[in-house]
């Protein structure tokens, strides 16, 4: 994955971030700036005490993927019952900056990857009420959610050759009980319901931690509609053990066994997603992150001791 960054060849710096304020956002240029957070897709600077701003400086969809977060979000941020970054200005490509960015609230709280959540029951209850408020049905010109939302068979070749190439560099250890939950999560019965509003990028680097809970949720630039399942595997990646029964119970409506199996499969790949971006960062890699590492290998610790056959109930978890 990493091998597909494109960092871009201007570097972002506190006086690059000024003069673009400046000359797009003048009652802004006053403000302190400094930096918050190099992220996968954009860098983050902050604002004062409020505000941010962020540039994409890696992947080319960052672009699209900004402009989607101003136009979408502020209308969905005041039904959600935690923090996120809403949208508070454009700015469009420039001989300073070939590149559109944006304006942010801030959102404060420490990312997920670098301190989990240790209070089961409360992260249970807090991530379940943000995904029943924000899992509604999306108007037809939403966002296409087919990579993230859609049918979790469609990413079969990609399961097989990240197991074969995750086993080979000694990541797992028994991709049989791992390509077991996959096979019984992509033969469950498909999405049948209304396409329904998805964060679509529930990892632990955009979920943000507070006194062992979880107290806001940030960058929707994967934002998107479709089937829900994507967005409930983020049980399986963000919570302590033994937490996730009690998401699904606090969860509304009560996600049926075929929504169940599904989520398990999309958390499968967000595991490997972890294990992959973890590896490159303890080798040095653009964009890797070590801290990615532990919560890939705990999901699948604890997808794998969980594994049930079709149509069982589903087990303890």
């Amino acid at each position: 994955m990493w091998l597909g960054m494109t960092h871009t060849e201007i570097e972002i710096t506190a006086d690059l971030v000024r003069d673009l304020l400046h000359d797009q956002h003048p009652d802004l240029a006053d403000r302190p700036v400094r930096l918050g957070a190099r992220g996968w897709d954009n860098q983050l600077w902050r604002l004062g005490d409020d505000l941010a701003v962020r540039l994409p400086w890696a992947t080319q969809s960052a672009d699209a993927l900004l402009r989607k977060e101003h136009a979408w979000v502020p209308g969905l941020a005041p039904q959600l019952p935690l923090p996120v970054p809403v949208p508070q200005r454009l700015g469009e490509p420039s001989e300073r900056f070939p590149r559109p960015w944006i304006v942010t609230s801030w959102v404060p709280g420490t990312p997920a990857d670098r301190a989990p959540a240790t209070h089961a029951t409360e992260a249970a209850d807090t991530l379940a009420a943000f995904l029943t408020a924000l899992h509604r049905p999306a108007p037809d010109e939403a966002p296409d959610g087919h990579e993230r939302g859609g049918p979790l068979a469609d990413h079969a070749e990609g399961f097989a050759r990240w197991l074969a190439s995750l086993t080979e560099s000694g990541l797992i250890p028994d991709p049989d009980a791992v390509r077991a939950v996959w096979e019984d999560a992509v033969t469950a019965p498909e999405w049948t319901g209304p396409a329904l509003w998805l964060h679509g990028d529930l990892h632990p680097a955009n979920v943000l931690t507070a006194n062992g809970t979880f107290c806001g949720v940030i960058d929707f630039g994967a934002l998107c509609a479709g089937d829900p399942a994507g967005d409930l595997a983020a049980a399986w990646i963000l919570l302590p053990d033994g937490a996730v029964d009690r998401f699904y119970d606090v969860y509304q409506p009560t996600p049926d066994t075929a929504t169940r199996r599904r989520a398990r499969g999309w958390a499968v790949l967000r595991a490997f997603a972890c294990l992959s971006i973890g590896e490159a960062g303890c080798l040095g890699r653009p964009g890797g992150k070590p801290t990615w590492g532990p919560p890939g290998h705990a999901a699948l610790r604890r997808l794998t001791t969980t594994i049930h056959h079709a149509g069982s109930p589903l087990p303890k978890s």
